[in-house]
């Protein structure tokens, strides 16, 4: 697309940016625009919406996630972190208005209501968390001073009891993750992981004792006789009919009894119409987005990118597991998008950002 000797800004990111990360990422795409597409219609037409309305509304929204992605990882790190403290800063602040006005969905307030489209303001701020907090545990690195940490703690506490004030516990689980790790990968104190780790197991059982539905779904996955499994075994039945090679496209029939078959168990959508081999390649695309995103950052000497570009990949690699282990049931059951392929408003959008951030801090150093 260009020479090497090409000084333009996207001559300059054409030979810098990793292309086989960006590859990964648009195959992931083209796969969710093809499952939307045929695991969409059932869940439409039970609506009396127009059989492809979902799928409309799915591309509408990916193509500006797309120039999202490529446009952010044009940036420089530097311009990265200040955006995604702009990005943070409103999140925050429409979190909290969320509390007052936001929409009501199965007894969550998450989602503002805006002409057109419902935002969920707490999918980004799992990106911007990521860069934001790293920002300042690397400055603190750097300087040899607690105050960075201090901060990163207070932005995390802070967008933990936003998140939990929803309530949205995949959402305070998947973050609490990324903080962890960005612990880890700073080489800070073991017992700054053994703390966060208390506060995770602390807010699993007071999540477990206070709320029913998250109980109940608890102790249905440990034992499947206590309740109705109707999703998890539609799910699973999903993966028995498909076999090795899948129905082929839109010939899947459980998709019509399983609820959500376009967003929270697409997966299962995938393993009946394409298949145990395509389900391996689906699970082998996100695989090479972690192992490659982590490899990149072992040949990386600024503490920030690692940090930043480290949760990141973590996001990404959480959210893919949990949404893969619910539908396998290897997991209690719980409603998280599968990156890119799962139908999405605010989580594409938000994906995009981070996959462009990511594709940013990991781009070349040198032409």
């Amino acid at each position: 697309m260009f020479s090497r000797t090409d000084k333009s800004a996207l001559g300059t990111w054409w030979w810098t940016v990793d292309r086989r990360l960006l590859a990964a990422c648009l195959t992931l795409a083209v796969i969710g625009v093809v499952m939307i597409a045929t695991a969409s219609p059932p869940v439409a037409e039970h609506l009396k919406l127009d059989s492809f309305h979902f799928l409309k509304r799915h591309v509408m929204l990916l193509v500006p996630a797309m120039f999202i992605m490529i446009g952010v990882s044009v940036l420089s790190p530097r311009q990265v972190w200040r955006l995604s403290s702009l990005l943070f800063v409103g999140g925050i602040i429409a979190m909290i208005v969320v509390l007052f006005i936001g929409i009501e969905i199965k007894g969550a307030r998450r989602w503002l209501h805006l002409p057109g489209f419902s935002l969920q303001p707490s999918e980004f701020i799992k990106p911007a968390f990521a860069i934001v907090a790293a920002w300042f545990m690397a400055q603190s690195k750097k300087s040899d001073r607690k105050a960075g940490i201090f901060i990163a703690v207070v932005l995390f506490g802070l967008s933990a009891a936003l998140l939990m004030m929803q309530p949205d516990f995949g959402m305070t689980f998947v973050l609490t993750i990324m903080f962890c790790m960005q612990i880890f990968m700073a080489g800070l104190p073991l017992r700054y992981v053994v703390i966060l780790g208390g506060f995770l197991m602390v807010a699993v059982v007071v999540v477990y004792m206070s709320f029913g539905h998250v109980q109940s779904r608890v102790d249905r996955f440990l034992n499947p006789d206590s309740g109705d499994n109707y999703q998890v075994e539609q799910s699973l039945e999903s993966f028995r009919q498909g076999g090795l090679i899948g129905k082929g496209p839109g010939q899947g029939t459980v998709k019509m009894r399983l609820p959500d078959a376009h967003a929270d168990f697409i997966f299962s959508v995938v393993g009946e119409e394409m298949g145990f081999v395509v389900v391996l390649a689906v699970m082998g695309v996100f695989a090479f987005i972690l192992i490659r995103g982590f490899g990149k950052l072992m040949e990386e000497d600024d503490i920030f990118n690692v940090l930043a570009a480290g949760s990141l990949l973590t996001m990404i690699g959480v959210q893919a597991f949990i949404h893969m282990g619910s539908a396998l049931n290897i997991l209690p059951a719980k409603g998280m998008t599968l990156p890119l392929i799962s139908y999405g408003g605010s989580s594409i959008l938000a994906v995009g950002f981070a996959l462009g951030a990511l594709l940013a801090l990991t781009r070349k150093k040198k032409r």
